[in-house]
């Protein structure tokens, strides 16, 4: 037999993750790495935050799990506090981003099949988007690395020009239901919307009755430095998908919406095995705790506003190898000149200066650590880009 044990879908590289402690891995030759890439701005408290270890070992000796079929105070609960502190007035519990995704679309053709109109089906999408790896998901996207090979995707999807206001409204007719899209997007470049195009697909949505449809799962949950990027440009969604950091590590994720958007979500029309179970729960609420902590935000915009200066400063000192600085918050990426390669710098300096970073489209180092970082990480990680960037441009002249 050739194939491995673990299906091999993932390019492994030979960091071998046993331990974890703050913001740091450990490998299991006792190997340190400063974890400036959180598990893909997931574990937006470190690793081995003791609350969170404290929880889920408590929750797990009194009840893990128990079906949907019954009710679910601690569900309830942490719902409502998520209600209290957002746009929604409703929450669906999934696993993962995708499955947030998946739910968030399903809402939005719901809604409108709800009102008699199930011809508005169609969502506008935008290119060099990331919305999971389902069939669904992966219809949502343009992205050829994703689609290929899973052939015929569902219908009902257009994809057009992100930050292109014009390009979206040119698409709205009598079947579209709304509009789907990251605020900033990750794996597509960290690169935030812009504020006319925002709030003009929130207009748009008004005065035709379309839906917003946000993609939150990695740039919210205070990545930005507020507790949802969409705050930055004054506007709400109608639905969102949440995940990542909202278990920082536990799988959680959730669909928000409104009441009005959420109208068509009676009994029996989703569900979810695991979604929402008491583990899953506890872990959610003390991770809220510490995100709604007076000073979290405030900490992550003082961090955050701290690394890109830093950054940008390092660029004058390699500007042969780097371009800008793009992003918000802790979300941030480095733009690399066409001649030097973003994945590859990514490998150099996890395996030569011990710095754990993640690669984005248009040639991006995205920089993404824990939020509870401390101006001593950033120091280091600066110094370990700059040393990295010497060594990896010598070992391209050579």
């Amino acid at each position: 037999m050739s194939i491995t044990p673990l299906m091999p879908v993932y390019p492994r590289c030979d960091v071998r993750p046993v331990r974890g402690e703050g913001c740091y891995l450990i490998g299991e030759r006792g190997e340190r790495y400063l974890d400036f890439a959180s598990g893909i701005a997931v574990n937006l408290l470190g690793h081995g935050h003791p609350k969170l270890v404290k929880t889920i070992a408590e929750q797990a000796a009194t009840l893990m799990h128990t079906s949907n079929l019954y009710g679910s105070p601690q569900g309830e609960a942490f719902a409502q506090r998520l209600v209290d502190n957002t746009f929604a007035d409703t929450v669906f519990f999934t696993n993962s981003g995708a499955e947030a995704v998946e739910c968030a679309i399903k809402t939005a053709r719901r809604y409108h099949y709800a009102n008699g109109q199930a011809h508005r089906h169609r969502i506008i999408s935008f290119d060099n988007a990331f919305h999971g790896r389902t069939l669904g998901t992966i219809s949502a996207t343009s992205q050829p690395k994703m689609r290929d090979g899973f052939e015929p995707l569902l219908p009902g999807f257009t994809v057009v020009p992100f930050n292109d206001l014009d390009a979206a409204l040119a698409q709205i007719d009598d079947s579209t239901a709304g509009f789907l899209l990251e605020p900033v997007q990750g794996e597509g470049g960290v690169t935030p919307a812009t504020q006319a195009f925002l709030q003009g697909l929130r207009a748009a949505c008004d005065e035709h009755g379309l839906l917003l449809i946000l993609d939150e799962v990695q740039c919210g949950y205070a990545r930005t430095g507020t507790f949802f990027a969409h705050e930055h440009y004054g506007i709400t969604p109608d639905i969102m998908a949440v995940a990542k950091g909202i278990g920082a590590g536990f799988p959680l994720g959730a669909c928000l919406a409104t009441e009005e958007a959420a109208k068509g979500m009676v009994f029996g029309t989703h569900g979810s095995t695991y979604g929402g179970n008491p583990l899953a729960m506890a872990v959610g609420q003390t991770v809220l705790d510490e995100v709604l902590a007076a000073g979290f935000m405030d900490h992550v915009k003082a961090m955050g506003a701290r690394l890109r200066a830093a950054l940008e400063q390092l660029i004058p000192n390699h500007d042969d190898m780097f371009e800008d600085v793009r992003g918000m918050g802790l979300m941030l990426g480095v733009r690399m000149k066409d001649a030097y390669d973003a994945r590859a710098f990514v490998g150099h300096l996890r395996d030569r200066h011990g710095l754990l970073s993640v690669s984005a489209g248009q040639n991006v180092l995205r920089i993404l650590p824990p939020l509870v970082i401390e101006e001593s990480h950033i120091a280091e990680a600066i110094e370990k880009i700059s040393a990295g960037a010497r060594t990896f441009a010598a070992a391209k002249a050579a």
